[in-house]
C-alpha cells in the first residue's frame, strides 16, 4: 500500500487533473490512498473572501466565490465527459458554494471573523478538488471510494492550525480505509482537513496536507509515501536564483527536515515526523513530469560523496538582541529569556551567544512588542530587521575539512551577522541581509557545486529513470 499525495499545481486545472488519474493508474496495482489538496490558488480565494466580508465588503466576497465556484465547473467540465456527473457535480458545488455565502453574510453582519468559521472556509477547497478527481475516476472506469477525511483525521480544536490527535488516527485510519482498499478501490481523500471529536471542522495549517499524507502514511504502516508536485523533487538550491541547480537523488530525513524547516518549499516541515518514526521513504516527484526520479528520502542513505547536499534560505528574519551585565555568571538567565518567547508563542529559529548577550531570530513578529517590553524588564533589547538566514546542509559537513573555509570564502564580501554551527552536524546556518541574499546564494552555490563532477547523488533537472 503507498500514500500518494497531489499538491495544488497537480491538480490545477483538467488537464492536470488526468495527468493524476494516469499516474494513479499505474499504481493500482499497489492499493494506492490518494490524498489531494485545493486546486491551485483556491485556498487563498476562500480566504479572501472570509476578509472581504469581515471588513463588510460582502459583494466582493461573493463575486470570489462565485468565480470559484466557475472555475471548478469548468474544469468539470472539462475533464468529465458524462453530463450527468458533471450536472450531479455543479449541483454539489452549487449548495456547497451557497452555504459559504450565507456564512460569509453573517461574518458581515456581524464583523467578526472567528478561526472556527475561517475553517469551515479553507476546508471548501480540498473538498471540491477530492469531488471532482473521485468522479473522473469513476468516469474512467477505475473503481474509487471518496472518504472524507473529517472521518478519520481528528484533531483538538485549535481551529485554524489543529493538532492531529494520533491515537484516535491510528485507530481510524486502518479501520476506515483497508477494508476499502481490500476491495479493489482506490481511496482518494482530502489532506489539510480533520476534524474534532464532536464533527467539527479543522485544518492543520497551510501546507498541511503533505503532513496528512504521512500521518495517513504512518498510520497505515505504507510501503512508501508518494509528494507529487511541480519540481522534480529536492534541488541543490531555489532554481530561481541558480538556473543550474540540481536534482538529489537522494538525501536523509535529518537533512530533509533541516532544509524543509530554512525555507525549502517543496516540503512542509513538519512532513517528516510521521515518516521518520515509521521509517516509511518519503519520495518527492513531480506530477508535470512523472518520468522524472525525483528525490528518495530515507532514514540511513548511503554515504555521500559531497560534503554539502542544499542551500536554503529564509527571508522575513528579524534579530532580536538581549543584553545584560547581569548575564555574566549567572545561572537561569537563559530561561529567562526562553520564557518570554513561550509566552508569546513566538518560535525562535537561530540562537547565539556570548558572555553578556544573546541573540535570536525569529520569523514571526506578531507579538514582538509584547517580547520587547517583557525583556526590556531585565535587559537592553535591540532589534535588527529586514534580515535572511542562509543554511547549508549536508551529512559529511562535519566530517569533511575545509567546508566551512569554502563556505566564508564565497562570502568573503558579503556581511554575516550571525553564525550558528554545532547545535546540528549537518548544518551550518548564517544571517545576513535579506538584500544580500541572491548574491550569497550564488555565490554558495558555485563554490560548493560547480565544481563538483560525476557525483552519485546530483542529477539533472529533468533526468529520467535508466
Amino acid at each position: 500500500m503507498i500514500v500518494m499525495k497531489f499538491g495544488g499545481t497537480s491538480v490545477g486545472d483538467a488537464r492536470a487533473m488526468q495527468r493524476v488519474i494516469d499516474i494513479v493508474k499505474k499504481e493500482q496495482h499497489r492499493s494506492p490512498v490518494v490524498v489531494l489538496s485545493a486546486v491551485s490558488g483556491a485556498t487563498n480565494a476562500l480566504l479572501k473572501a472570509a476578509h472581504f466580508a469581515q471588513n463588510g465588503k460582502l459583494d466582493d466576497a461573493i463575486q470570489t466565490l462565485n468565480d470559484l465556484l466557475e472555475r471548478h465547473v469548468t474544469i468539470a467540465e472539462n475533464l468529465i465527459d458524462d453530463r450527468s456527473t458533471v450536472q450531479q457535480l455543479i449541483v454539489t458545488f452549487k449548495h456547497r458554494i451557497e452555504e459559504l455565502r450565507n456564512l460569509c453574510s453573517g461574518i458581515a453582519i456581524l464583523g467578526e471573523l472567528t478561526n472556527r468559521s475561517l475553517d469551515v472556509i479553507a476546508s471548501t477547497g480540498e473538498q471540491l478538488s477530492s469531488q471532482i478527481v473521485s468522479e473522473a475516476f469513476r468516469a474512467q472506469g477505475i473503481p474509487v471510494e471518496l472518504v472524507s477525511s473529517q472521518t478519520f483525521m481528528i484533531t483538538d480544536d485549535q481551529f485554524a492550525c489543529a493538532a492531529p490527535q494520533f491515537d484516535q488516527i491510528n485507530e481510524f485510519v486502518p479501520k476506515i480505509v483497508n477494508p476499502i482498499l481490500h476491495s479493489g478501490k482506490i481511496v482518494v481523500t482530502q489532506g489539510f482537513v480533520g476534524a474534532t471529536t464532536s464533527g467539527k471542522v479543522t485544518t492543520l495549517g497551510r501546507g498541511g496536507s503533505d503532513y496528512s499524507a504521512a500521518i495517513i502514511g504512518a498510520a497505515l504502516d505504507a510501503e512508501e509515501i508518494q509528494i507529487w508536485t511541480d519540481v522534480d523533487g529536492i534541488l541543490t538550491t531555489d532554481p530561481r536564483i541558480v538556473p543550474n541547480a540540481q536534482k538529489l537523488s537522494v538525501v536523509s530525513f535529518r537533512e530533509a527536515a533541516e532544509l524543509a524547516y530554512f525555507g525549502a518549499k517543496v516540503l512542509h516541515p513538519s512532513t517528516i515526523s510521521p515518516a521518520v518514526q515509521k521509517n516509511i521513504p518519503v519520495i518527492v516527484l513531480n506530477s508535470m513530469r512523472p518520468e522524472s526520479t525525483g528525490t528518495h528520502i530515507i532514514s540511513n542513505p548511503p554515504k555521500a560523496d559531497v560534503p554539502v547536499k542544499s542551500i536554503a534560505f529564509k527571508r522575513g528574519i528579524t534579530i532580536v538582541k538581549v543584553q545584560s551585565m547581569r548575564m555574566l555568571m549567572a545561572y537561569g538567565f537563559l530561561e529567562h529569556i526562553f520564557s518570554v518567547f513561550s509566552k508569546f508563542e513566538t518560535a525562535v529559529d537561530l540562537v547565539s551567544t556570548s558572555e553578556v548577550a544573546v541573540s535570536l531570530t525569529i520569523d514571526n513578529t506578531t507579538r514582538l512588542p509584547e517580547i520587547i517590553e517583557a525583556l526590556s524588564q531585565f535587559a537592553e533589547v535591540s532589534i535588527l530587521e529586514n534580515k535572511a538566514i542562509i543554511c547549508t546542509v549536508g551529512d559529511q559537513m562535519e566530517s569533511t575539512a575545509g567546508v566551512a573555509n569554502k563556505i566564508f570564502k564565497a562570502l568573503a564580501n558579503i556581511n554575516v551577522l550571525m553564525i550558528t554551527q554545532g547545535a546540528s552536524d549537518i548544518n551550518m546556518s548564517l544571517v545576513v541581509e535579506d538584500a544580500d541574499v541572491t548574491e550569497a546564494v550564488k555565490r554558495l552555490h558555485k563554490e560548493l557545486f560547480d565544481k563538483v563532477k560525476d557525483s552519485e547523488i546530483l542529477e539533472p533537472v529533468g533526468g529520467t529513470a535508466k
